[in-house]
């Protein structure tokens, strides 16, 4: 399971080759235990949206 803390980064790989790569930051975890969703940061957009993660998922934690 998917776990993640604010700070850490969440980045999702393209389903397809031509599909951009996207990297955030977390800024909000919905749960205590760290499960999703999670209010993200993007870096691409500059925008915060609400993520439940897929399996092309995955977290960078800040303190790894």
């Amino acid at each position: 399971m998917m776990k993640a803390v604010v700070g850490d980064k969440l980045v999702i790989e393209g389903r397809h080759e031509s599909d951009p790569r996207r990297v955030g930051v977390i800024t909000e975890v919905e749960h205590t235990d760290g499960s999703p969703p999670y209010m993200v940061h993007w870096f691409d957009s500059e925008h915060d949206t609400l993520v439940f993660p897929g399996p092309d998922a995955r977290i960078e934690h800040v303190n790894a």
